[in-house]
């Protein structure tokens, strides 16, 4: 069985995608390595290449403000992204891409087994939860799959540049921390 640390030591010398040939740094995820939580965004901008860490630029303060809003911290969660390597000029990841990376997520929730996915943004959501998934048709809705309740809700850099959005986010946020504490209660029985 692998471990998150074994998983990242192989995503760090990944070669299969075009991908690998202009990151800075893998950026493979961080947090909890048994949180019930999971956020999985799109891909590592511009800061989180630099410095190989996820959501670390103006989004990822935004989502700092966001999960602290609700009561949690980046300890008790983990946060990762469909692809590991920066897409150029930080566009969406392409499809063979996205395919090629999702093996990882993929064992990285298996290793983590966490009860919540949340996708943020379109990307993660087309990825995770249906290829033709609509962010501001669908999101805020539970999807279970297997083991997992899975919502998808906009990223942190959308709402950057669409304050409009805050409000919708605002109130998935709240479904998100509701779900949380239902799970809470769950376990302690």
């Amino acid at each position: 069985m692998y471990t998150l640390d074994k998983l990242q030591s192989i995503v760090t010398k990944c070669h299969r995608c075009p991908l690998s040939k202009t990151r800075t740094n893998v950026v493979f995820g961080e947090g909890n390595p048994k949180a019930k939580l999971v956020f999985v965004g799109e891909g590592p901008g511009f800061n989180e290449d630099k410095i190989g860490r996820p959501f670390v630029g103006k989004a990822g303060q935004l989502f700092d403000k966001m999960i602290e809003a609700i009561g949690l911290k980046r300890e008790y969660i983990y946060i990762t992204n469909i692809v590991k390597c920066r897409p150029p000029n930080n566009r969406n990841p392409l499809e063979e891409e996205s395919k090629i990376c999702i093996e990882f997520l993929r064992w990285q929730v298996k290793i983590i087994e966490p009860d919540i996915i949340v996708c943020l943004g379109a990307v993660a959501a087309r990825n995770i939860i249906d290829k033709n998934f609509k962010i501001t048709k669908e999101r805020g809705i539970w999807f279970n799959r297997g083991n997992f309740s899975i919502i998808a809700t906009y990223h942190p850099a959308a709402l950057l540049r669409d304050e409009s959005k805050k409000r919708e986010a605002w109130e998935d946020f709240k479904r998100i921390k509701k779900k949380y504490d239902e799970i809470d209660v769950k376990m302690e029985r």
